[in-house]
């Protein structure tokens, strides 16, 4: 469920409504009653890609030329 706050009561109480988003809360800020904006928390980075991370995981025919017919089937053909 999200909080809707209006703008003077934001820039007045900043630092509380970052404490809230950080929690995982949504805080939509308001003119006049009207939303107009949304806080929301960033996503943690993932560890992203690493290089060589499948090394040893897949075997040599991993890399070798598809057959006939599975190649046909990914072409969308019978």
């Amino acid at each position: 469920m999200s909080m809707i706050v209006n703008v003077h009561e934001a820039k007045t109480h900043l630092s509380r409504l970052l404490e809230r988003v950080q929690a995982g809360e949504e805080v939509i800020l308001a003119r006049a009653g009207k939303p107009c904006a949304k806080l929301v928390p960033i996503p943690e980075e993932g560890t992203g890609r690493r290089p060589g991370r499948l090394q040893g995981r897949v075997g040599e025919d991993f890399f070798e030329p598809l057959p006939e017919e599975a190649l046909r089937a990914w072409e969308g053909g019978a």
